[in-house]
């Protein structure tokens, strides 16, 4: 695919969570819990506001055609600012200076005041209907003529257990919002990007790390399309998949919307009561409908089947767009017979309602006030397919698909937050500010100071318990030895069901600085770190494997082993170097280097044969 040629424009929004004591706006920490941990449960209704310049927000209307009830969740770490019966606390000062260190790490320029915004959000991800969110600078520079357009300083939303019910831990930690300017013109550049903006983040040593910290939100357009955001991308090796596949939606929305205008076709105005026709069916899911509705759009057959994604068709946007009035989906005749509808009965309903072959008909099945609502949906979705690609704000699937969420959002979605004080960046707080060493100039130092291989340089730079080892390091552990621990024996351990979350870095530290002094041998590490993890202290652990072998001690057990396998040794000669190891490590129990046990073994074998 030619992305150039299709006039490709991207950008990105980056959402990081801070890694800071309390949440932004109040002093709860910023502590996930188990849902079973809940102490509270309360219920709201959202209704969307009127902005400023005396509009509801498209995107908040929508929200609002189902009248749901949401459940929250509370904990004994979480307060009344998170239920929006309090008013918010000043803005965190410790997230304001990590946000400001970004900034200044993408050499961009603070604003005078940082005020705070209410952005309408009414999809249940918070309490009060609104996020909280600041401007902190403009114009970042990126590789390769990037551009950083803003960084905002903003609440987390909280968390959805399943359905209409969402957990207040989450809710109000800090997190940097970093926007870029649509500078991207190919899959591979987007995911790049977004590459080298966690790697900055992650070198600012102040950000959380795991699954869910951090998301990517995807703007996407090509020439005669239109702006799409695709939200929450959190697997970085997927977004070049993400972006390759709604360029392939886009250009195929654009040749459905090219042939529906050479096909002179149109969306048919009358909502027609088909429940009586299908009274007799087998379908399981129009029995029990209390009311079939069908909208006819002449001129669309074999368009709504159309595939515009891997196994997603057209009707599947249309579906996606019916959904929002709390329906399963659709039915229409590109698809048909199926699904226990019969060609009886699709010949019936085209009869019916007078439909030629090259008509498409859907069909939407519900209670009568979801039923109606559905047939508005399927027509107003029709009609957005003469335009080509509709300006939509969709959600991530597995595998890099996307579905409708809602439409984009406009500036109606914000206004003032008249009870957060704006905060001033004065030129000496800004000048104050700190840039970090990159991780990348820091896996390159590691590997030129410290003697590291490449590989593990650059992955003891990246690591989340980079901190570990740097303290390991400054305590005088070989670099080698403190890389092959923090980064492989306790990653081992863990997929070997070991709770090495049980074990502290100062326990790791004291173990590591006992093999440095000699105390024990290296090959007991993984022994001692699982003995700490079931509970054991790591001074206990230590001393149990301490004391010491002489040398004479380790030449009298290495020449009992030898003789007692003489025929295997004479056998195999130096080769039984490698098999007798293991017997003698297990007879020392980790007392012993490695080393020394291979050099008395050698000594002892060559005397034998």
């Amino acid at each position: 695919m030619d992305f150039k040629a299709l006039g490709l424009m991207a950008g990105i929004e980056i959402h990081q969570q801070l890694d800071t004591k309390e949440k932004l706006f109040c002093h709860c920490p910023t502590t996930l819990r188990e849902t079973e941990e809940h102490t509270g449960e309360f219920f709201r209704y959202l209704h969307a506001t009127v902005s400023e310049m005396g509009e509801v927000d498209r995107a908040a209307a929508e929200e609002m055609m189902n009248r749901r009830q949401f459940c929250y969740f509370a904990y004994d770490t979480t307060c009344l600012v998170e239920n929006d019966e309090e008013p918010p606390a000043p803005m965190n000062p410790e997230a304001l200076a990590i946000a400001l260190q970004v900034a200044k790490t993408f050499a961009m320029h603070p604003v005078e005041q940082v005020h705070t915004m209410r952005k309408l959000v009414i999809d249940g991800s918070n309490t009060s209907g609104f996020q909280r969110t600041a401007m902190v600078a403009m114009g970042g520079v990126l590789p390769g003529d990037g551009e950083v357009e803003t960084i905002c300083l903003e609440e987390e939303a909280a968390q959805r257990v399943e359905g209409s019910t969402f957990s207040l831990d989450r809710l109000g930690i800090p997190l940097v919002e970093i926007t870029t300017s649509p500078c991207m013109h190919t899959p591979e550049a987007v995911q790049e990007t977004a590459r080298y903006i966690g790697m900055v983040l992650r070198s600012t040593g102040r950000v959380k790390r795991g699954l869910g910290t951090i998301r990517q939100d995807v703007n996407i357009s090509i020439k005669d399309g239109a702006r799409v955001e695709i939200k929450g991308v959190q697997e970085l090796d997927l977004i070049a998949e993400v972006v390759r596949r709604e360029v392939t939606r886009q250009v195929t929305l654009l040749s459905i919307r090219d042939e529906l205008r050479a096909r002179n076709a149109s969306v048919g105005e009358e909502t027609h009561d088909v429940t009586a026709l299908f009274a007799g069916t087998k379908s399981s899911i129009l029995k029990r409908a209390k009311s079939i509705l069908a909208v006819v759009l002449p001129g669309f057959a074999g368009l709504v089947g159309r595939e515009v994604q891997p196994g997603r068709r057209f009707g599947t946007e249309i579906s996606d767009y019916v959904k929002k009035c709390g329906l399963g989906g659709i039915f229409h005749t590109d698809e048909l017979p199926a699904y226990g509808v019969t060609a009886d009965e699709v010949a019936m309903l085209r009869a019916h309602l007078g439909a030629a072959d090259e008509d498409a008909i859907i069909l939407i099945s519900g209670s009568k006030e979801k039923a109606a609502c559905g047939a508005k949906q399927v027509r107003h979705r029709a009609r957005l397919a003469f335009e080509g690609v509709p300006e939509e704000t969709r959600k991530m699937l597995e595998g890099g698909n996307t579905a409708y969420m809602r439409p984009l959002p406009g500036a109606a979605r914000m206004y003032p937050e008249t009870d957060v004080l704006p905060v001033t960046i004065t030129e000496e707080r800004w000048a104050a500010v700190e840039v970090p060493e990159l991780l990348a100039d820091l896996a390159r130092r590691m590997e030129d100071e410290l003697g590291l291989d490449p590989a593990v340089a650059r992955q003891a730079a990246y690591s989340e318990h980079l901190p570990l080892f740097r303290a390991a390091v400054q305590a005088g552990i070989k670099p080698n030895l403190a890389a092959r621990t923090v980064l492989a024996t306790l990653k081992e351990l863990s997929r070997d069901g070991v709770a090495v979350e049980n074990v502290a870095d100062q326990d790791v530290l004291a173990i590591l600085t006992a093999v440095e002094a000699g105390e024990v041998a290296k090959e007991v590490i993984p022994e001692l770190l699982t003995e700490v993890a079931e509970g054991k202290t790591a001074a206990a652990a230590v001393a149990e494997h301490a004391g010491g072998v002489s040398a004479e001690e380790l030449a009298a057990i290495v020449a009992k082993i030898v003789a007692e396998r003489i025929e295997f040794v004479r056998d195999k000669q130096m080769h039984a170097l490698g098999p007798l190891m293991g017997v003698v490590m297990e007879e020392v129990r980790g007392k012993v280097d490695g080393k020394k046990v291979s050099e008395a073994l050698r000594i002892e074998i060559s005397r034998v044969i």
